[in-house]
């Protein structure tokens, strides 16, 4: 296997020099970068000073054992995308199991066989490139939205408030993890079809037009298409596309009613209204937190609102003083 830029780190770590070198060695021919440490310890050390690709570890270790090192990895933001093998001479099912919930992705047993641990390595470091290209993806889709909200001094922080409200919000409602991200994704994401606004209508301080309103009308649809390529963002696209949906039918792009607005969209909608409100804007101040959620009622009754959802964001910024503060502009 070659690389064409930076070549690939792998985390060693064994408190067997002798096969420690040998495993240096070998990977070290295959092109890889190795970092080596002699216990679990040191093995966190290291993946907090340096990008690793891979770690390779043995489970007997001095002080933490490779299960202790791994479930570490594994609960960190910063890593628990890096691969983790388990180097192991232990073969009762119990170990194995023990493994897989802290979240090891792959397993070794002594006496290790030269061509399986190299096809293994080589396969695991594809998908941690992989697994890159897609968070640099994604990395680029959050600094365009967030590009497109840095246009207007008057929406600064909005689209953090909008990621960190929605999905504390989703989490109060016991929604699934995969749920809660999809609000955290879209709470940054959701205006990114405004790219394709022209800036003399994104920033009219005042009344829109109808051939303007068709236009701005149009970015969630935009949104939804840019970001329909990244499989990551599946279940982010339903909230880009219906978070401007009101439950009389109303709303846009496609005059939802009701529950056909899905449940993560409606979500976001309450608290962006809530963020509009409590933000100042050119032609009024920013409400008090009181003031706008007695407005977004009257609107609830107009038939816009999920009056059930205002109701645990009023409770949530009630017992969270933190996120309430947060939340408003």
């Amino acid at each position: 296997m070659s690389f064409s830029d930076t070549p690939p780190t792998i985390l060693l770590a064994d408190d067997d020099a002798d096969l420690r070198d040998m495993l240096e060695y070998m990977l070290r021919a295959q092109g890889f970068r190795v970092l080596t440490a002699r216990d679990g310890d040191q093995a966190l050390d290291l993946i907090g000073e340096h990008p690793v690709d891979l770690v390779l570890m043995d489970v007997l270790m001095p002080g933490l054992s490779g299960f202790a090192v791994c479930r570490e990895i594994k609960s960190r933001a910063d890593t628990r995308l890096i691969p983790v093998v388990l180097i192991t001479c232990l073969s009762n099912p119990e170990d194995r199991v023990e493994g897989i919930e802290c979240g090891a992705d792959d397993f070794i047993l002594k006496p290790l066989h030269r061509e399986e641990l190299l096809a293994r390595v080589h396969s695991l470091v594809r998908l941690k490139r992989f697994t890159d290209e897609l968070e640099s993806a994604e990395t680029v889709l959050c600094t365009l939205a967030r590009s497109i909200e840095a246009k207007d001094p008057y929406t600064e922080g909005h689209c953090d408030r909008l990621s960190r409200c929605s999905e504390a919000l989703a989490e109060q409602l016991g929604l699934p993890e995969e749920q809660r991200i999809a609000l955290r994704r879209g709470g940054i994401v959701h205006d990114i079809g405004k790219v394709a606004v022209p800036e003399h209508i994104l920033l009219k301080p005042g009344p829109l037009n109808e051939a303007e309103r068709r236009i701005i009308e149009a970015h969630p649809v935009i949104g939804e298409r840019i970001c329909a390529p990244l499989k990551s963002f599946r279940a982010v696209l339903p909230i880009i596309r219906h978070h401007h949906e009101r439950l009389n039918g109303t709303g846009y792009p496609d005059h939802l009613q009701g529950e056909e607005i899905p449940l993560p969209a409606r979500i976001l909608q309450t608290v962006d209204v809530y963020d509009a409100l409590t933000s100042a804007r050119p032609y009024r101040s920013a409400l008090s937190s009181e003031y706008a959620f007695s407005v977004i009622r009257d609107e609830c009754r107009k038939g816009w609102w999920d009056a059930r959802l205002v109701d645990e964001l009023e409770n949530l910024l009630a017992f969270a003083p933190g996120l309430k503060a947060a939340c408003v502009a």
